[in-house]
């Protein structure tokens, strides 16, 4: 579906736990098989392929799962990549590792990111860190979060009183 929908230029790199999936191997779609939460696994994926443009998360849906691939691939996409997370109201499920308003759970993690999107227009003079710089934005929708890459130009800090 997906090399249909991105066509004949794309590579399309699936990667499950399931040895089954391998059936679904094309001339445009490849399947690695591993964990999403292994960063070894992960790194031999990219010293394949190299750095991805899109990834879409549908992996297992664990907390813990979720947020060491993200912490692993998000530094790791291209300029202008985008990272999507789906199936995120599992976030809100103890069997995922999720609450509402669980400390553990990557909607909560995402919120606390959003902070330091925005740190830039705070007036503190510690410098945020750089894979933030390279994040244009941080987006919410029903059961998904989306990042997108793409350097923002530090704005001024105005002192008080100043415009």
């Amino acid at each position: 579906m997906f090399a249909e929908y991105l066509g004949p230029l794309a590579t399309v790199i699936g990667i499950d736990i399931d040895e089954n999936c391998k059936a679904h191997e094309s001339d445009l779609t490849h399947v690695r098989i591993g964990d999403q939460g292994d960063p070894q696994f992960l790194e031999s994926v990219l010293n394949e392929f190299g750095p991805p443009d899109l990834i879409l998360d549908d992996g297992s849906h664990e907390m813990h799962h979720v947020r060491a691939s993200f912490d692993y691939l998000y530094p790791k996409l291209s300029k202008s990549g985008i990272y999507m997370v789906e199936d995120m109201h599992t976030a809100y499920w103890q069997e995922y590792g999720g609450g509402y308003l669980h400390q553990d759970s990557f909607i909560e993690y995402s919120k606390g990111l959003i902070d330091q999107l925005n740190f830039q227009h705070t007036r503190e003079d510690t410098p945020s860190p750089q894979w933030i710089r390279d994040t244009s934005s941080i987006s919410f929708y029903d059961s998904m979060v989306i990042f997108e890459k793409g350097s923002i130009t530090p704005k001024m800090k105005s002192k008080k009183g100043s415009t």
